[in-house]
């Protein structure tokens, strides 16, 4: 099984070296073995982990749930209802950003296409941002 630098796992797994070292730091990969002249080196697993991590990451998870998540792919003989539930939180926390980006794409479309495009003193956009009951919603 060949080995990698951590430079090759890098460019391999589309991260950045530093990266690597952080997700080692956190335990996230295990801390690789070293060469005589004390270079880390990979193996295929490490690849993998680091290509679940950084897909994980793509899709949103938070380390701390990526971390539950790998320690139920080390022992993949357990039921998955775990991993269920944290990607259904994951998705319940989605669409709720989701859900308050509407809301103020909502609230700041109506601010500037009721700007009559006039002077500062009677500018719609200056108007709604110093008072907050000009708002469509409360978006605190």
């Amino acid at each position: 099984m060949p080995q990698l630098t951590i430079g090759a796992l890098a460019a391999q797994a589309g991260v950045k070296v530093p990266t690597i070292r952080y997700y080692e730091s956190i335990g996230l990969l295990p801390a690789a073995p070293r060469t005589d002249s004390n270079r880390r080196t990979y193996d295929e697993a490490a690849a993998r982990r680091l290509r679940f991590i950084r897909h994980a990451r793509e899709l949103g998870f938070d380390v701390d749930s990526i971390r539950q998540l790998l320690s139920l792919a080390d022992d993949p003989s357990q039921p998955c209802a775990q991993a269920d539930a944290l990607a259904r939180t994951h998705l319940a926390d989605i669409e709720s950003k989701i859900a308050r980006l509407e809301a103020l794409r909502a609230e700041v479309r109506q601010m500037v296409e009721q700007c009559a495009h006039g002077q500062v003193r009677t500018c719609h956009v200056i108007e709604v941002l110093a008072d907050h009951a000009h708002c469509l919603h409360d978006h605190h």
